[in-house]
């Protein structure tokens, strides 16, 4: 597992729009609620306690960024993810708020 800032994120999305490179799929794992809140465009929403028996339901050939509120929770299900055999996943560092801080400052945040 690898760890991904904000701007490292918004520059892969750049370059995958490009098509310089694969698009990842952007994994939220936040509650339905945080999700209809805020959420990055493009993002797919599992909540982290869904993830263990929807885990067949991923590519596991395909880029896989998570995405919690701060972290914390995307790192579990990235880790979870990895020990499943999915190797390239990665933790979006800081999660939604870290996006809204440092690429979206119109997004809210809670």
């Amino acid at each position: 597992m690898e760890h991904l800032s904000p701007t490292e994120l918004v520059q892969w999305l750049a370059d995958a729009g490009q098509g310089q490179r694969a698009a990842p799929l952007l994994l939220d794992v936040r509650e339905p609620w945080e999700f209809d809140t805020c959420r990055i465009p493009g993002s797919q929403l599992m909540t982290m306690a869904s993830v263990p028996a929807r885990q067949e339901d991923l590519d596991p050939a395909q880029a896989i960024v998570c995405i919690c509120h701060h972290g914390a929770r995307s790192l579990q299900v990235a880790a979870f993810l990895e020990r499943a055999g999915f190797d390239k996943v990665y933790n979006l560092t800081g999660g939604v708020h870290g996006w809204a801080l440092q690429i979206d400052p119109s997004m809210p945040t809670y």
